[in-house]
């Protein structure tokens, strides 16, 4: 079905996974034609990048792109396609908790015709806290945000390159939901799923409850819409307990009625805030390092020679 695969691999302080990663990767897919391995290093601070460096000079099929500092996965996500080699693109996590193996279960999906294969992880192995909370935000994105979210869908993806890149240009903050949005096709499949065996995972919850903040407010106008309804509600009351204004009651209110107005600017903030990210010039990452031909306003030097380490003028 392909005539090239990159396996796009995310590291972020994943020092410990790198030449596992890359081994499990070459023998997963040694029946394959062309392969690319791309590690996109997102400002590690161990030694990940200088164990990505040491395979890269002894594994041509190795790529790997550093970035100035940590830009996170939506960041890796539109360099790694950008950069990417092969028409089909497989992001793979460093952790291994999906077997690369499985990267052939998504190939012969996507024979069948699909843009996008999502990896649905049975069986996941990751902490109570952390499958709850996904299973959560999904569920009200879904029933409560009512946005188009392949159920079941994960990091561990299959794309075509070219329709991933047209995806991220959008600047949109998720890209599952991006997928049903553009009316990429799309299927969702089961894979295995094991624990880690080296690291730690770096989505704690507070990055987590951001994520869901991302999604929520990135791709549904709903909340905006009980806004205007609270705040014609509010009015409503303002005018009815007008005439009572000294009460307890009309005390009580006005307190609601203050913290419902301040909810109101936080999600209006949000918003805005949003709409500037989306039309700000500025890039979602810069490169410090790469074996690639880099595109010049990909890094801080606009292309141009960098020394290695900070000097006199």
């Amino acid at each position: 079905m392909t005539t090239g695969l990159t396996v796009l691999v995310p590291c972020y302080n994943e020092g410990a996974q790198v030449e596992v990663a890359h081994a499990e990767l070459v023998e997963a897919l040694k029946e394959l034609g062309e392969i690319q391995i791309l590690f996109v290093d997102d400002g590690s601070a161990d030694d990940s990048l200088a164990r990505i460096r040491r395979l890269a000079e002894t594994d041509p099929r190795v790529a790997y792109v550093s970035f100035t500092r940590n830009f996170g996965l939506d960041a890796v996500m539109a360099a790694g396609v950008r950069y990417a080699a092969h028409p089909w693109t497989v992001q793979c996590d460093a952790d291994l908790q999906v077997p690369p193996s499985e990267i052939l279960t998504l190939l012969g999906k996507a024979a069948e015709g699909y843009d996008v294969v999502f990896g649905r992880r049975l069986g996941r192995r990751d902490p109570l806290i952390r499958r709850a909370g996904s299973a959560i935000m999904h569920w009200a994105a879904r029933r409560v945000f009512g946005i188009d979210m392949p159920r079941g869908a994960s990091t561990f993806r299959l794309m075509r390159t070219g329709v991933a890149r047209t995806i991220m240009d959008l600047r949109l903050p998720w890209f599952i939901p991006a997928v049903p949005l553009v009316g990429a096709r799309y299927a969702v499949t089961p894979v295995s799923h094991r624990a880690r065996t080296a690291g730690r995972s770096k989505l704690r919850p507070v990055k987590l409850a951001g994520h869901a903040l991302e999604l929520f407010f990135g791709f549904s106008l709903r909340p905006l819409t009980a806004l205007y309804a609270g705040g014609a509600l509010a009015a409503a009351l303002a005018v009815l307990l007008a005439p009572v204004a000294d009460s307890p009651v009309a005390g009580a209110a006005h307190l609601l009625l203050t913290g419902a107005s301040l909810a109101a600017l936080a999600l209006v903030a949000r918003y805005v805030h949003r709409l500037l990210h989306e039309t700000s010039p500025l890039r979602r990452y810069y490169v410090r390092e790469s074996n690639l031909a880099l595109a010049p306003e990909d890094t801080l030097t606009g292309g141009l020679p960098c020394p290695p380490s900070p000097g006199r003028f």
